[in-house]
């Protein structure tokens, strides 16, 4: 195993309540849950998570209420051996919640709450500390964290990952001449970049700036450009039980093996692979893998 890189993940940290059940009803009633966890999730807390259990030394930095589901979300945290100093509590202010309901397809309905009225300011983020810091991973819900995060790591030649999902596509633009990897979402890719395949939409990232250019698609797995090459990653097949955080798994991995100085392809290889062992159990977190067993999962596919 590689020895741990430095990683920030900067971004949205929340609480998930998470059900599972056998299938969506066609119209409202009531479903009897056949099971229920309560877990900590959120886009750049799950990547933090992720990259911790693979072996790196995570900082998150992130925003939470003064409240119960805030010291929930700090336990899980530090159970996790994730580096919280720059996770600030606000008094008055509500941690972010999820209620997600799972499908026996391990599709998942999300339906979330964030409150707007949380200070977004960034005077007191430990700026310093990117300098040594061996990638910085970020997401679009603290849109004024990840200016300034990657506008100090582009100066300190720090290399960015942004995790561009639905949200904040005004931003988008702005965000991408900072970025240097911009893995997006396929639902987020079509929303925001024109052309008729994912290629094309891939093609119009990349003239803006950044070094590279994907879209993750679940069971598909990933595709990605960069200058003067492309490529895709088919998904691993497993028993899916929730996809829930998948993407932010995929993240974390990725950051990881880029952090450690890994060709783009493996990047790709060991991030689907991180994303479909985590959809192997219910919730965010449940199903990450450590590095030995991320690394045996990839042995035995070859």
């Amino acid at each position: 195993m590689p020895a741990g890189k430095r990683l920030i993940s900067v971004g949205h940290a929340a609480l998930d309540r998470i059900y599972r059940i056998n299938a969506f009803p066609a119209e409202p009633t009531k479903v009897r849950a056949l099971e229920s966890i309560e877990i900590g999730g959120g886009m750049a807390a799950n990547a933090a998570v992720t990259a911790a259990r693979l072996g790196a030394k995570v900082e998150l930095w992130s925003r939470i209420g003064d409240d119960n589901a805030g010291a929930i979300v700090k336990a899980g945290l530090k159970a996790e051996k994730v580096d919280i100093r720059a996770l600030e509590s606000f008094e008055d202010a509500r941690t972010s919640t999820s209620a997600i309901i799972v499908d026996g397809r391990g599709e998942r309905m999300i339906v979330g709450m964030r409150d707007t009225s949380i200070p977004s300011g960034t005077s007191w983020l430990p700026l310093e500390r990117i300098t040594g810091a061996d990638v910085v991973l970020a997401d679009l819900r603290w849109l004024e964290a990840t200016r300034t995060a990657f506008a100090h790591a582009r100066k300190a030649g720090v290399p960015t990952v942004l995790d561009a999902d639905l949200g904040a596509r005004e931003a988008l633009p702005e965000l991408l001449g900072q970025t240097d990897y911009a893995v997006f979402s396929a639902p987020a890719l079509r929303d925001f970049a024109p052309g008729a395949t994912d290629a094309e939409r891939l093609a119009g990232i990349l003239a803006r700036g950044v070094k590279h250019a994907g879209v993750t698609s679940g069971a598909g797995g990933y595709t990605w450009v960069e200058a003067g090459r492309q490529g895709h990653q088919p998904g691993f097949k497993v028993d899916v039980v929730d996809t829930t955080g998948a993407g932010d798994a995929f993240h974390g991995a990725f950051a990881v093996a880029l952090s450690e100085g890994q060709s783009i392809e493996d990047c790709a290889r060991f991030a689907c692979a991180v994303a479909a062992m985590k959809c192997t159990r219910l919730g965010s977190r449940g199903g990450l893998p450590t590095r030995k067993d991320a690394e045996a999962f990839l042995a035995a596919h070859g």
